[in-house]
């Protein structure tokens, strides 16, 4: 699948305050984060679907020495997934935007992963 690296993306938690340089704030979780109220997290959209799977999610438990290749599993996903890729695409192409995450791990976790899969960076 074509990506580009025009995107401006920025990642952020949920449990920091949104601000309007985050532009349009995309929550990339599948399930809404504990102790967060709508209102406070500030999302303009939530895509379930371009989370990964649950299956996934559980086999990763955020473990470090899991990472390289939870991102591999998670970009065959993503592969797998065009329609919900295409959706995030065209609200990329917009302007700035934010993925909103929950996880404490601000280095690995799945909107890194999946802000790399988008600007084509394979790196770890």
């Amino acid at each position: 699948m074509g990506r580009t690296k025009r995107f401006n993306i920025s990642l952020k938690r949920v449990y920091d305050m949104a601000c309007e340089t985050d532009g349009l704030r995309i929550l990339v979780e599948r399930l809404w984060p504990r102790g967060v109220s709508k209102d406070r997290a500030s999302i303009d959209h939530w895509l379930k679907m371009i989370a990964p799977s649950p299956e996934l999610r559980r086999w990763y438990g955020h473990r470090p020495e899991r990472w390289a290749e939870f991102q591999t599993r998670y970009h065959a996903e993503l592969d797998a997934n065009a329609e919900a890729v295409r959706a995030l695409q065209r609200l990329c192409e917009a302007g700035p935007v934010t993925f909103v995450f929950a996880a404490r791990d601000t280095e690995r976790n799945s909107a890194v992963a999946l802000k790399r899969y988008l600007l084509g960076d394979r790196t770890d």
